[in-house]
């Protein structure tokens, strides 16, 4: 399951960077990389099977994480790179393990919902009630921007910290009026309750949570042309999923990694938005909107920091490298 922003689960892990010397060393070893169960992620899973890293000449090891474990596991230095948002890039590098976000792979465009409770359409009808959300992280952050775009505040409300895999049955019991939660637990509260409706999703505010891949900067320095080549393989792997003829074919390989039907996997792609190398480039793009990963994340900055996920603010300009992408044609 995406856990989206860390919160406080990731303690400072002293002597975390590896000196270029280590990765040196290692550089005959196969890059190791953490991904986990997000539609932009598992979607690694397609050249994997087509062994597409070999035909590439890369050597690399994948390995299979809950989000929150793969994050751990990168802190703790067992891995070159690991998904991640853009928000929680920023968590995990204030607890002392930095990154650097190569590759944009999607941002969330509706798999991340506020879903009310039958008769509930939207935020004006939820002032003085309960909603149910895992507080410090991204849906919090999507319940804030749905009571802006209400003229309401957080006041207005009240918040319920429910863990995200929590919110279905939270909401079927009636304790709240609504839930923030992303796929797959926001597809299990509507399936949970009769009647209930997502009437805010991330597709209200596209680019607020973007997911890619981050790199610890000293692999990137010292392996880079291998680091291209994860960069061409993957966008190798975009092709084959927008192209109508192969889509299908996509879909099925990445419903196999996470035992879902392909029909229901579909609608979790449908929720994300894969950016093709063009759309990557102008997010990388820096600019204050939520269309640039600079904007998007100076936004999760003020949000972790208001929210006392860390306490003083990330220099957002260094978790992110736009150069390898800008080279691609």
């Amino acid at each position: 399951m995406k856990s989206k922003m860390l919160s406080k689960t990731l303690g400072f892990v002293a002597g975390l960077t590896l000196s270029a010397m280590s990765w040196q060393a290692n550089a005959a070893e196969p890059l190791k990389i953490g991904y986990s169960d997000w539609p932009g992620w598992v979607a690694w899973e397609i050249p994997i099977q087509k062994g597409w890293f070999k035909k590439a000449g890369v050597d690399v090891d994948f390995e299979w994480f809950d989000y929150v474990a793969s994050m751990d596991a990168y802190a703790a230095g067992k891995l070159d790179a690991v998904g991640m948002t853009n928000g929680d890039a920023l968590v995990t590098g204030s607890t002392g393990a930095p990154s650097t976000m190569i590759i944009i792979n999607d941002y969330s465009n509706g798999n991340d919902m506020i879903v009310g409770q039958p008769g509930i359409t939207s935020m004006k009808q939820l002032k003085g009630k309960k909603i149910g959300v895992e507080v410090g992280f991204v849906d919090h952050l999507l319940v804030l921007k749905a009571l802006e775009s209400a003229g309401m505040k957080e006041s207005d409300v009240t918040l319920v910290n429910v863990p995200t895999n929590e919110t279905p049955q939270v909401l079927a019991s009636g304790e709240v009026s609504a839930v923030g939660a992303w796929q797959p637990s926001s597809g299990l509260a509507l399936k949970g309750v009769p009647g209930s409706k997502a009437f805010y999703t991330s597709a209200n505010d596209p680019g607020l949570i973007y997911d890619g891949l981050s790199v610890n900067p000293e692999s990137l320095a010292t392996r880079k042309k291998d680091w291209e080549k994860v960069l061409k393989v993957w966008y190798k792997t975009v092709a084959y999923i927008k192209d109508p003829k192969t889509h299908d074919d996509a879909v099925k390989i990445m419903a196999s990694r996470v035992n879902i039907d392909p029909k229901e996997y579909a609608s979790f792609l449908e929720g994300t938005k894969i950016l093709t190398l063009e759309e990557a480039k102008a997010a990388f793009k820096k600019g204050p909107g939520l269309d640039s990963i600079y904007g998007s994340s100076k936004v999760s900055d003020d949000f972790n920091v208001a929210n006392k996920v860390y306490d003083k603010h990330q220099d957002v300009n260094a978790y992110f490298d736009g150069s390898l992408t800008e080279a691609m044609k």
